[in-house]
């Protein structure tokens, strides 16, 4: 006998879509195929007319930091809430400077601490990246700790006050490949986009709509260039995140194309699929988020790299922030990022599925699998058996109407109010425990666990 019978459903692997029961034994899946073959179960759920997919995976997230009012639990039922059963946040190597209340300096170590203590109330699973915010050689003494602590995973910023310079970061490139790790980076010239902000102060250009302007695609793919090849050059693995635009999109793509996919991997993210710099006009500073929300031929180039394979991943750069905190005089003054783990799931899905006509196995290679391989989660992102019973159970065909009266987050705002999309989350499972069922949150905090992360293999 097993615990529970998923029956009736659609299963959606990477590659394929079969009509099968999923039978799950404590946190693992036990089985799947033909209802004659099941054992029996002590709970049946009914998925007739459903898809049964792997949990989302988002290795993207802010949560309780200087980037996101969100705490963990409240980013973490949304996740739950929206299909996302393990998502990676932000250990940071603490800094002194206007965007942080530290008041000295810390190490990546204190950081993984830091947020492992604050996700004591997490229901839903998650990883961390390391952060490096300071040209501070002491960091390298500790990057080996950093891996086998289960973080392999190091963000750097070529932006902002802790942005890197180019020689520091080369030197952080050589002790990753040192250690099999990797880099994720946020590329954009620093030096561009500083210049025409503070030219825009200047001239007194605070309206939203010249937000895209301050922070170009050019400027992004001209940072993208020189990190990449610096990474390639040192063998180090690079990741690049919220990829927005077709400048950036075409420069790792080349990188790959030279280097292979075993050395260089990337992602968008849900609002540069689907959303357009009119958006500002509409909103106003709701969406102001780094890189800038772009042009519609750049949410055509997200969709031809997602297809052709050169983008891998979609994630949502989720930040938990309040209108109060968006909505003030000058664009410049907004906190910058959206909430969007609890939408993310049925907005890509409506975008990609149904006005697209993309497959249900690339939804899932977008948003489970390749993130699951990714990030060195081995035991998650398929419902093979063995793996870990995340799952999501998710109406194809229902249609609703986004709004943030919904929003577990702490966020009162979603910038896609108002939006109609066909498709929504029912249940998700997270090894195994229900945990969120028709829009309510079923698992007591504290189910989501710490997951120590390996360095693995990029040739898939």
């Amino acid at each position: 006998m097993v615990e529970t019978l998923i029956q009736g459903g659609t299963v959606v692997t990477p590659t394929d879509t079969i009509e099968a029961d999923v039978a799950i034994d404590g946190e693992r899946i036990v089985a799947v195929g033909d209802s004659e073959s099941m054992p029996e179960p002590a709970r049946t759920i009914d998925a007739t007319g459903s898809l049964v997919m792997p949990g989302v995976i988002d290795p993207h997230v802010h949560i309780d930091d200087m980037f996101s009012f969100d705490t963990y639990e409240t980013a973490t039922k949304a996740a739950a809430l929206g299909g996302t059963t393990t998502y990676i946040d932000f250990a940071w190597q603490a800094w002194v400077g206007e965007m942080t209340d530290w008041e000295e300096p810390g190490t990546i170590l204190e950081g993984i601490e830091r947020k492992r203590a604050k996700a004591e109330d997490a229901v839903v699973d998650y990883g961390l990246h390391g952060a490096i915010t300071r040209q501070d050689p002491a960091v390298f003494e500790e990057l080996e700790a950093v891996v086998d602590a289960g973080v392999p995973s190091i963000k750097l910023f070529t932006a902002y006050e802790f942005g890197l310079e180019n020689g520091f970061m080369d030197r952080v490139f050589d002790a990753l490949a040192d250690l099999d790790a990797f880099a994720v980076l946020h590329t954009e010239d620093a030096t561009i986009c500083d210049e025409r902000t503070e030219r825009f102060q200047a001239e007194g250009k605070g309206d939203p709509e010249w937000y895209p302007k301050s922070r170009p695609d050019y400027a992004e793919a001209i940072a993208a260039d020189a990190a990449a090849r610096m990474a390639m050059e040192a063998g180090c693995r690079y990741y690049g995140i919220h990829t927005s635009c077709r400048q950036s999109a075409e420069v790792l793509a080349d990188y790959r194309e030279e280097y292979g996919p075993e050395m260089l991997r990337a992602e968008t993210c849900t609002h540069y699929t689907t959303l357009d710099d009119s958006i500002f006009e509409e909103l106003g500073n709701l969406p102001m988020i780094a890189p800038p929300i772009r042009k519609p031929d750049d949410i055509e180039a997200m969709f031809e790299h997602l297809e052709a394979g050169t983008l891998d991943v979609v994630s949502t750069d989720h930040c938990g922030y309040t209108k109060e905190s968006k909505q003030v005089d000058n664009w410049w003054d907004s906190k910058f990022g959206a909430n969007a783990l609890q939408t993310n799931l049925p907005v890509f899905h409506d975008e990609a599925v149904n006005r697209r006509g993309f497959s249900y196995p690339f939804l899932v290679r977008a948003l489970s699998y390749n993130p699951a391989r990714i990030f060195g989660l081995p035991g998650k992102g398929t419902l093979d058996p063995g793996t870990d019973a995340d799952i999501v159970i998710f109406d194809p065909d229902e249609t609703y109407t986004i709004t943030a009266e919904d929003n577990a987050s702490v966020a009162d705002f979603s910038i896609y109010e108002g939006r109609e999309v066909t498709g929504r989350v029912t249940q998700t499972f997270v090894r195994g425990e229900l945990v969120a069922d028709d829009g309510e949150i079923v698992a007591e905090n504290g189910h989501g666990q710490f997951v120590e992360r390996e360095s693995t293999d990029w040739a898939f």
